[in-house]
């Protein structure tokens, strides 16, 4: 009797633990692994769910791929009025030289009319007095003149070189007449230019300032568009975020080709670029740093974002090594892991590196995580767009056009001349090689 009680004890412990584990497993199937390991309405509910999140996945896909595209359109047209206005400036600059030279020309001929004026009283003063002292008396007898000291013959000579230059002068005198004319003629003329060229002037001006709010304008909604897009990837990376949980999924791996290839699957950063860059910064990994914070010299602000990382994750921040201080130039270390990141950096992306690995905090000396943080960085500084963008080159101060992944790598190290010529056509350079991994 007492077997069969203690069968019977057995029977309804174990039926009870199996319900116990029945509720446990509902409450919280949204950690379960697969909707398949469900029966009946909770499969059938899982799998709504499931169907839900990954049309929200690629609505969400498609309203950013939509924005990026309105926005890279709006940046085109930017593009395009920025050049109107730089146009316009030219011709504003080239009208006012225009005025200043016509007003400049304009002064030289009235300093022009001036002389002429001058050299017209004087030639007036010339003959009055020439005349005056021919004729000093004009009520003496010409025959004063013969019986005086003047011969007939010079008299008659001295007469005749008066009247001859008394013509040559009102001769001269007409000629700076019309000259004076001429001259008034010039000065009207260029008068009307200036007026004309004052015209166009206001003309432009008001062209300019049309342009230069319309440029305005297409910023701001180029501004708005990155304010949506990031707030569409944020939306995007929270719902495979919630994908990831109701199918159970963290992701973790030693292998460094694996890891590269799960970034690259959730960010759409190409697998040889996140290469190349991990190469480069981390020997995929390997070298991580040998020194301690403070042997590292970060900043008293980066010291304690980095005191918080390490007291999250239980590690000791004292022990912990990060970069050591660069020995070819000036600056400190503390980049962490195999994405190099600095404490403040991996602060502002921990979030979306949660959501895309699984892994809450996440771990900047995780290779995953890593990785993955790299890749979102890259993202974000445009590395999966296609073609190229026009930037203002740090090198000598022109425009000149690079890829989108060499922005976003020049990006990653800190915009120099170092970046531009070297550390990004190394990358490229080495991108090649994931495959041979």
């Amino acid at each position: 009797m007492k077997n069969k009680q203690n069968f019977l004890f057995l029977i309804v412990f174990l039926l009870g633990a199996l319900n116990l584990n029945r509720v446990d497993f509902s409450l919280n199937k949204v950690f379960a692994t697969d909707c398949d390991v469900l029966t009946g309405e909770e499969k059938e509910k899982c799998e709504d769910e499931m169907e839900a999140i990954e049309d929200d996945i690629k609505s969400l896909e498609k309203k950013l791929n939509k924005t990026e595209a309105e926005k890279a359109r709006l940046e085109q047209n930017l593009n395009k009025v920025k050049g109107a206005v730089y146009t316009t400036a030219q011709a504003i600059s080239k009208t006012e030289k225009q005025i200043q030279e016509t007003e400049k020309n304009i002064k030289n001929k009235e300093k022009y009319l001036k002389a002429l004026e001058e050299s017209m009283e004087r030639k007036k003063e010339a003959l009055r007095i020439m005349m005056q002292n021919s004729y000093y008396d004009a009520d003496q007898p010409l025959l004063f003149g013969f019986l005086d000291r003047w011969s007939f013959l010079e008299t008659v000579t001295d007469l005749d070189n008066n009247l001859r230059v008394k013509e040559e002068v009102i001769v001269l005198m007409d000629e700076i007449k019309k000259d004076k004319e001429s001259v008034e003629n010039e000065t009207v003329e260029l008068s009307l230019t200036i007026g004309e060229k004052e015209e166009l002037l206001d003309i432009k001006e008001s062209q300019k300032k049309a342009l230069e709010r319309e440029a305005y304008g297409i910023a701001e909604a180029v501004e708005e568009k990155m304010d949506s897009i990031e707030s569409l990837r944020s939306k995007l990376s929270e719902t495979k975020n919630d994908l990831n949980k109701l199918l159970g999924k963290t992701y973790d791996t030693d292998d460094i080709k694996d890891a590269i290839k799960f970034a690259s699957k959730q960010t759409g950063v190409r697998k040889g670029f996140l290469f190349g860059m991990l190469s480069i910064e981390s020997r995929l990994g390997a070298s991580v740093g040998g020194c301690t914070y403070k042997e590292s010299r970060m900043s008293g602000t980066r010291a304690e974002i980095f005191k918080d990382i390490c007291d999250e994750l239980d590690y000791n921040y004292k022990k912990q090594k990060v970069s050591c201080p660069p020995a070819s130039y000036k600056g400190t270390g503390g980049a962490m892991g195999a994405a190099q990141f600095m404490p403040d950096t991996w602060k502002a992306y921990e979030k979306k590196i949660a959501n895309a690995t699984g892994h809450n905090p996440p771990d900047p000396w995780n290779l995953v995580d890593g990785v993955m943080a790299m890749a979102l960085k890259l993202e974000n500084d445009g590395a999966t767009k296609s073609g190229k963008t026009t930037i203002t080159s740090p090198c000598d101060g022109k425009k000149i056009s690079i890829k989108w992944e060499e922005y976003a790598s020049l990006k990653y190290l800190g915009w120099s001349c170092y970046g531009l010529t070297n550390y990004a056509k190394r990358v490229q350079a080495l991108s090649g090689n994931y495959d041979q991994l």
